[in-house]
């Protein structure tokens, strides 16, 4: 694939679990991707997650960007709603 679009992201987490947990959810896309016309790298520095994604093209980087941020955010709810959970318990 040559790839002629990238972007990286630096996502700042509140602490290492919920760090640790997303990045464990995304393994599995990290090691078949869904696309050909995409790849995705993470790594952890600090308490930040970095996400580079690299594209044959605008169109597909947007479209990895944007399912990647979204898998991200959707698992940052869930953990969010058990924390409210195990509190009220």
């Amino acid at each position: 694939m040559e790839k002629r679009a990238k972007c990286k992201c630096k996502i700042e987490f509140k602490d290492k679990r919920s760090l640790q947990t997303i990045l464990k959810a995304l393994q599995p896309e990290m090691q078949k991707p869904p696309t050909f016309r995409s790849r995705a790298t993470l790594e952890v520095e600090g308490n930040h997650l970095i996400l580079n994604v690299e594209a044959m093209d605008t169109v597909a980087l947007r479209a990895a960007l944007n399912a990647y941020l979204r898998w991200i955010n959707s698992m940052l709810n869930v953990l969010e709603f058990l924390k409210t959970k195990q509190v009220s318990s």
